[in-house]
């Protein structure tokens, strides 16, 4: 290998930390939706004598929706910064999650849209549950028809990682 193919191959290698600056950005993007949370959070207490229980539970659902935001942000972080900046050693690590560690591709992939799914199905259910205030009834298809679509993409996807992990030899 060459002089100018090492150089070439050590700026790539070193690329990898122009991630870092997202990274960064993400966790205080985190920080965004602590606000938001709690800013909600106030409102609905505030509201809460004059709240019906329809209205409460789409408020809170509104949060959990939050809230599950903030786990599908935390995931994009921990993956990306194992697999692309530096890998967690689970033995230097022993108190964290699994879930935040060991995250290969194919995890990242269906937890990502698993997320995705559940988050666009708590909105889904918040908009049946205020159906009465609207009449758009394509609003709620396309309510409904979100986490469906996310649903088969992960069925389709966990399919063709198995697929590949047959043809591999179980290697992933």
């Amino acid at each position: 290998m060459g002089q100018n193919e090492r150089g070439i191959q050590a700026a790539i290698y070193l690329s990898r930390w122009l991630l870092a600056p997202f990274l960064v950005g993400l966790v205080l993007c985190l920080l965004l939706l602590i606000y938001r949370f709690f800013a909600d959070f106030y409102q609905l207490a505030v509201r809460l004598p004059d709240l019906g229980w329809h209205d409460l539970v789409v408020d809170v659902l509104n949060l959990v929706d939050i809230a599950l935001t903030a786990n599908l942000v935390l995931i994009v972080i921990f993956s990306g910064y194992e697999n692309f900046i530096r890998k967690i050693r689970p033995d230097e690590r022993s108190d964290w999650p699994e879930g935040l560690i060991e995250v290969g591709f194919g995890a990242l992939k269906q937890k990502l849209l698993g997320s995705i799914a559940v988050i666009a199905a708590v909105d889904a259910l918040a908009w049946y549950l205020d159906l009465e205030k609207t009449t758009d009834t394509t609003k709620l298809a396309w309510a409904i028809a979100f986490p469906l679509m996310f649903g088969l993409a992960m069925l389709i996807l966990a399919v063709a990682d198995r697929l590949g992990h047959d043809a591999n030899g179980g290697k992933e």
